[in-house]
């Protein structure tokens, strides 16, 4: 059982003067930082962010971000006016809304009748809404290419593989609600008290309080990991061995679920994995992974042990070239112990962004069609083209990272909307120079270091001033509705995307087999309506239903409510009994020399994703104003390293330099920052090696030479290393 204190965890969340109206009244939004949907309004007196009682914060808690939310909604760096540039290497300059968009128009048009839809490329954004993240995705398939694709891609594109492989959903099995019913949590590669403050302090550190186990898998000791009963700090790449270890420690000591076995699992993939795991080696694999064997076998029987287990897992797991063969050694794990279908169980990844379930669940991905139909399936295409009058392309297109390794060459021309993928991408300083050999638009709300490389920026609207729904981390679908106009001569971003729709289906002639309305919705529930057409999982959600609340999917027409715990009677594949998959380590894509650390990237409370945002409040700089490199202090007595010295962290990708942090939380070989900062920016360092599968990058492991810096060195970017 977890220790009751929550002290010095920087979790705590704020319920002071929350607002008692529900959350869909007309001044409330969602938060826009990460999955949990926290709902919020603007208090004019206070100056801050609120909470008001939402479908999530019930409360109305908030976590630090949520509280400075609206510090940037009038940031004076906001783009109010579009801007293009005239000429490669120029400047930008104002324009009028008619030249940017007769200029996108014209030179997406153009690339299509040159070198074919392929050539164009959408990155939509979890960030945004589902209406918005639908209307893109529609308008790239439209146009001919499957070429759309978020950020989920750069996070928990693995999981979704592995999970929609095995089950037929890539998401959360269970919710909120019914996980603290668990007598057992398995955090695996997630760090729910710094990443999702609100789930932690407010479902889960609640259930640690009555008893419930805590076992946490990172290589760090986190906020999260203070509290675990067994805290397993793997060596970042070697999920695997932990998992299989688990396992053959599961199978050997009897704590299978033998009722499920036998009901809801097959029998010739059950006799494989015993096969596989005959004779495993649990005290080598868990050495090989960097746990003690006597700490692995407890967390073994924790688990196993336990009448429900919930496992949790975040991109430590899914962030890998093998990402994917992670998340099938974690699910055999779940589904050998009997741990899915029933409350206070299952395997729940925790989302990253507001809406980054939602811009999958509409179809902004290059493989599936909205509700995840895959794109191959010629029935899905039919209902699709039955509804919008055009068929989608039946080739699955690229996925962002595999885009921006043919920027110039197969790919011409790139709409980012609210992406910052000179910052995201691996390998950035490689996406940099690929950012100059396209023709870019930039849809966003303030300058970035991607709009630097634009050719044309179109200025949006920012979480507090746009209304539409956003899908949180369990599936629940909610309002967020405006509080403000966008500034100057800014519009809403639905505005934005159904004018550019409009225009280039007129353009390139797509409007004339365009069924009613087309691209000519009257307001963002019109998107909805049509989006509950083409998605079965959204049919039977509406506005109306998800009124003062949310509502969850699957939610199929002529159903009552949604499906809370899935998988319950039937997998959502429609099958009744799942297969486990035998799986063997990867080595990671790097080869670690003797002189060097691996390198581990992630977040941190006080900011989130690029930092594009959260960099430009007053309060979380306050909090958390640079970045810093945790590094163990053997590790640091070894190069020389102290506390706070400015330190050179390079390879042959290339080089920053950050402040030191030495501390025991990080495990020896291991150093650790965050990827929130423009300077120092970790992505120059991170590999673009790709999981076969969900084309993921490996974020969580890449081989670094760490040492402390000459006098008179500094930051800038060595785009030549």
């Amino acid at each position: 059982m977890a220790s009751d204190d929550l002290t010095g965890d920087d979790t705590d969340s704020t319920g002071d003067d929350v607002d008692p109206a529900p959350a869909s009244a007309p001044d409330h939004a969602v938060c826009p930082f990460c999955g949990v949907g926290c709902a919020l309004r603007y208090d004019e007196r206070r100056g801050v962010g609120v909470g008001a009682k939402g479908a999530v914060n019930r409360r109305g808690e908030l976590c630090p971000k949520g509280v400075a939310a609206y510090d940037v909604v009038g940031d004076d760096e906001r783009l109010t006016a579009p801007m293009v540039r005239d000429a490669p290497g120029g400047g930008l300059r104002e324009a009028s809304w008619d030249e940017a968009l007769s200029r996108v128009v014209d030179e997406f048009a153009g690339v299509r009748d040159e070198f074919g839809p392929d050539a164009l490329a959408f990155f939509a954004s979890s960030n945004c809404t589902n209406e918005e993240n639908y209307v893109l995705g529609k308008l790239a398939r439209v146009l001919g290419t499957n070429n759309v694709d978020n950020c989920a891609r750069l996070c928990h594109a693995s999981t979704v593989a592995a999970m929609a492989g095995r089950f037929g959903a890539g998401a959360m099995t269970n919710t909120l609600d019914d996980v603290g019913e668990a007598d057992c949590f398995l955090v695996w590669g997630a760090n729910p008290a710094e990443q999702h403050p609100v789930i932690f302090s407010s479902y889960l550190y609640p259930a640690l309080k009555r008893g419930t186990d805590l076992v946490v898998v990172d290589p760090r000791e986190t906020a999260t990991a203070r509290h675990a009963d067994v805290h397993l700090p793997v060596r970042p790449g070697y999920d695997i061995p932990l998992l299989n270890a688990m396992c053959a420690v599961v199978l050997d000591e009897g704590l299978e679920g033998d009722a499920f076995l036998d009901a809801r699992i097959d029998a010739d993939s059950l006799d494989a994995l015993r096969a596989h795991l005959d004779g495993f080696d649990v005290d080598a694999a868990a050495e090989r992974a960097g746990v003690d064997p006597a700490d692995l076998r407890a967390a073994a029987r924790l688990y196993g042990g336990a009448d429900r287990a919930a496992a949790f897992t975040g991109m430590g797991t899914s962030q890998h070239h093998c990402g994917t063969a992670n998340v099938h050694a974690l699910l055999n794990l779940a589904l050998l112990t009997g741990n899915v279908g029933k409350r206070g169980a299952g395997v729940n990844p925790l989302r990253g962004q507001n809406n980054v379930q939602g811009a999958g669940d509409v179809g902004a991905l290059p493989n599936v069609l909205p509700g995840y139909r895959p794109v191959t399936d010629r029935d899905a295409r039919a209902a699709v083209a039955d509804v919008w009058g055009v068929s989608p392309p039946a080739e699955p297109g690229l996925t962002e990272v595999e885009l921006t390794h043919r920027f110039g060459d197969e790919v011409r021309a790139a709409y980012v909307f609210g992406e910052n993928p000179a910052v995201t991408e691996p390998n950035a300083n490689r996406v940099a120079d690929a950012l100059d050999d396209v023709f870019l638009v930039v849809h966003d709300i303030y300058p970035s270091e991607t709009t630097e490389y634009a050719d044309v920026v179109l200025p949006g609207s920012a979480f507090a001033e746009k209304d539409g729904t956003v899908t949180n981390t369990d599936r629940q679908i909610q309002r967020s509705r405006p509080s403000a106009d966008p500034p100057g001569d800014a519009r809403r971003d639905f505005d934005v995307l159904t004018e550019v729709a409009r225009r280039l289906a007129a353009e390139t002639g797509v409007a004339a087999d365009l069924a009613t309305p087309g691209f000519d919705y009257p307001d963002p529930e019109a998107a909805f309506d049509e989006l509950r057409r083409v998605a079965p999982i959204y049919a039977g959600v509406s506005y109306a239903g998800i009124g003062a609340a949310s509502q969850r999917w699957p939610f199929p027409e002529g159903a009552t409510e949604g499906t809370g715990v899935l998988h319950a009677e039937t997998f959502a594949n429609g099958e009744r009994r799942a297969r486990l998959e035998p799986v063997d380590h990867v080595d990671p894509a790097d080869e670690v020399e003797e002189t060097q650390l691996v390198l581990t990237t992630g977040r941190v409370l006080q900011h989130f994703n690029s930092g594009a945002v959260t960099r430009r409040s007053g309060v979380l700089t306050r909090l958390r104003g640079e970045d810093s490199l945790q590094i163990h202090p053997e590790d640091a007595a070894e190069r020389g390293v102290a506390d706070g010295d400015r330190l050179v962290v390079e390879n042959d990708r290339g080089r920053v330099e950050v402040a030191a942090e030495v501390t025991p939380a990080v495990r020896r070989g291991t150093v650790f920052c965050t990827f929130h900062f423009a300077e120092p920016l970790a992505n120059r360092l991170t590999g673009d090696a790709l999981d076969p599968t969900a084309k993921i990058p490996e974020y969580k492991h890449s081989a670094v030479h760490v040492r402390v810096a000459s006098e008179g060195s500094d930051s800038a970017p060595n785009r030549d290393a």
